[in-house]
């Protein structure tokens, strides 16, 4: 006789893929420095798309940018803005011609630095900023909602930095990361495609539907940790400067991690006997229940990982055409390919190995300033490819190879305080991805529609020299 909670017992290596992916899907959405990953870190930086490793602007976002940087400046600066975001895209069916669109939400982003000298030759400085934090938001009823409709991921920067001018041409700097990431991650289960234990028998093949919403699971946790990076500014002449930064590999421990789990109830019924304890009319529901019973494979529980943030060189030279205009060029490399495999241990559930072969991104970005007399324009462009595989585009992680261009000013009030303005548009190359999981390593096989996305950024920052 089979019993519904053997059912639920059997259940569980499904389940554990199910919660693997959740946990997975987190770490993508978090670590998209090239997708989800914010470089935005100043109002004035983002008018040049970034650019300026070797020319960081004047507002103390060099603790991001460029340590080194800081040396530069040897008035006291203070200075904070905000960056609104806002996500648009949409997912297209190939097969269905169904469309599930992302909500229409705007997120704000703030950034806080202050530097001041010690000596001639020394600066130190401070910044609070959030490197990575938007949010991929679905409606709970999207096609994808069985990989994930929301992933939310706040990460708080707070880094203290010190910078030399080792002579009037070279200087150096570094900045520890004191890092606090916290997450939430949400999604749908389907038991659909799950085999009933002592059959050959699917609940789909009990007419239950595909796609049916069985239970929902949302993974929050946090974690504490420190990185670190290095820069180096060099004056070539009054004209050229050339410029490196380098963010050092960190290894996260996510051990606090719990999974909340609630059964949605489907008010299907099995059409057939399977065995004396299970008649026809038997409620699917209670058959499935004891996997979100206390100690089940859906229960609420405790999980854990350990994630690579990997290393990224930024490279860059800026070049004074003119006392009004300068042009800046940079070229970014990060560390993707140490992202291949994520191993999550789960309290109930069993552990999961998950391929995810990511691959090492490049970018380019350009910028210029042009001071005019009472204000000065910035432009910029920049251009990367995607660090995920074709079979890890997803709902949480749609991404593609993208461009962005970004406009900004900045309005002096005075000899001593500036506000700065930009504005950016994100264009990210239509992409093929998928909205399933047969629950083993993704393939593209799995591809079963078109991901499109675009964003908007909106920043306001103001700036005080002491």
């Amino acid at each position: 006789m089979t019993s519904p909670w053997t059912i639920g017992k059997k259940l569980s290596t499904s389940a554990g893929v199910i919660i693997g992916m959740v946990l997975v899907l987190g770490r993508a959405s978090r670590a998209g420095a090239q997708s989800y990953g914010l470089y935005e870190q100043s109002t004035c930086m983002m008018g040049r798309a970034g650019a300026g490793v070797a020319a960081p602007c004047d507002d103390g976002s060099s603790v991001f940018f460029n340590p080194a940087a800081l040396a530069a400046d040897r008035a006291i600066v203070v200075s904070g803005g905000v960056v609104g975001i806002a996500p648009r895209g949409h997912f297209t069916d190939s097969s269905t011609h169904l469309v599930s669109t992302l909500n229409s939400d705007t997120f704000a982003v703030p950034a806080v630095y202050a530097s001041a000298p010690l000596t001639r030759q020394i600066v130190v400085g401070v910044g609070v900023f959030a490197p990575y934090g938007l949010t991929t938001d679905w409606p709970a009823a999207s096609e994808g909602r069985f990989i994930g409709y929301r992933s939310s991921v706040k990460s708080v920067y707070v880094q203290p930095t010190i910078a030399f001018r080792v002579t009037d041409r070279l200087l150096m700097g570094g900045g520890v990361d004191i890092t606090h990431t916290s997450l939430e991650l949400r999604r749908r289960v389907d038991l659909s495609t799950q085999a009933i234990p002592g059959t050959t028998l699917t609940f789909a093949a009990l007419g239950v539907p595909q796609g049916t919403d069985f239970g929902d699971v949302d993974l929050t946790g946090s974690g504490y940790h420190v990185g670190g990076h290095i820069g180096v500014l060099l004056k070539l002449n009054e004209r050229v400067s050339v410029g490196g930064r380098y963010l050092f590999r960190q290894q996260v421990d996510i051990s606090n991690a719990t999974l909340a789990t609630s059964q949605i109830t489907t008010g299907l019924t099995l059409p057939v006997a399977l065995g004396a304890g299970l008649p026809a009319g038997t409620p699917i529901d209670r058959i499935v229940a004891g996997a979100f019973a206390p100690g089940g494979p859906l229960s609420a529980q405790t999980a854990s990982t350990s994630l690579p943030l990997p290393d990224q060189i930024v490279l860059g030279v800026a070049i004074n055409a003119s006392d009004r205009l300068r042009l800046m060029v940079d070229y970014q490399y990060t560390h993707w390919s140490l992202f291949n495999q994520l191993v999550i241990t789960t309290q109930y559930a069993p552990a999961t190995d998950l391929i995810q072969d990511f691959g090492d991104t490049h970018g380019v970005r350009v910028g210029a300033d042009y001071s005019l007399p009472h204000a000065v324009v910035r432009l910029g462009a920049d251009a990367h490819n995607a660090a995920a595989p074709d079979q890890t585009v997803t709902p949480v992680l749609p991404e593609a190879p993208r461009w962005e261009a970004s406009a900004g000013l900045g309005l002096p009030f005075n000899n001593r305080t500036r506000l700065d303005l930009a504005y950016m548009f994100v264009h990210q190359q239509d992409r093929s991805g998928r909205t399933i999981d047969d629950g083993r390593t993704p393939t593209v096989a799995l591809t079963n529609g078109l991901y499109h996305y675009y964003a908007n950024l909106f920043s306001a920052g103001i700036v005080v020299h002491f």
